[in-house]
């Protein structure tokens, strides 16, 4: 299966030099393109992680109890495209204070989540959620829901949700952000 796109094989691995995250804030159409815009970005793939069964199906993660949540793995060359570029995007792309939920779209699957690949992203993530709660914090928004930790196996989503929104420009993307900027 390779990226509608770019033609990138999704199975394929980061270059050395290169670095990936995982990110969920809600549908993971919307999402996905999101990221796939960003110069420096490489590879985008929609996917499940998080949950309690392996190799999940998209109607298992809708229908069934299983803890997945719909995310975006993203590849990047950090030369081009720094992890502060990406957080920012993910940060003001949903509402990362509304627990199982985007929107409409309510369920662990849409949960908000970043699921780094070490220990230093970490805490780049944490100290960028931390500016942003305050942030929200004094726009009346609640706390922060985000999960944040080392990445759990990512599961591959079907062929035909890679790349949907390139594939139906018309597409379902419920996706809202607060409106509150992050600085960094």
């Amino acid at each position: 299966m390779n990226h509608y796109l770019n033609g990138i094989s999704l199975s394929s691995e980061a270059p050395t030099e290169y670095n990936e995250i995982i990110f969920g804030a809600g549908c993971f159409w919307g999402v996905e393109r999101k990221f796939w815009q960003l110069d420096g970005v490489w590879l985008t793939s929609v996917g499940y992680a998080g949950g309690d069964i392996k190799n999940p199906t998209y109607e298992q993660v809708c229908y069934e109890n299983t803890n997945h949540v719909e995310v975006v793995k993203v590849i990047y060359d950090a030369k081009q495209v720094s992890i502060y570029d990406l957080l920012k995007v993910f940060w003001e792309c949903h509402d990362p204070t509304q627990g199982m939920r985007q929107g409409n779209d309510k369920g662990t699957q849409y949960r908000s989540v970043i699921y780094c690949s070490s220990e230093k992203d970490l805490k780049i993530c944490e100290d960028t959620k931390n500016k942003y709660q305050s942030i929200l914090l004094a726009k009346n928004y609640d706390k922060i829901t985000t999960e944040i930790i080392l990445a759990p196996t990512y599961y591959l989503a079907e062929e035909y949700h890679q790349q949907y929104l390139a594939k139906n420009p018309n597409g379902y993307c419920g996706l809202g952000g607060t409106g509150c900027a992050l600085d960094i």
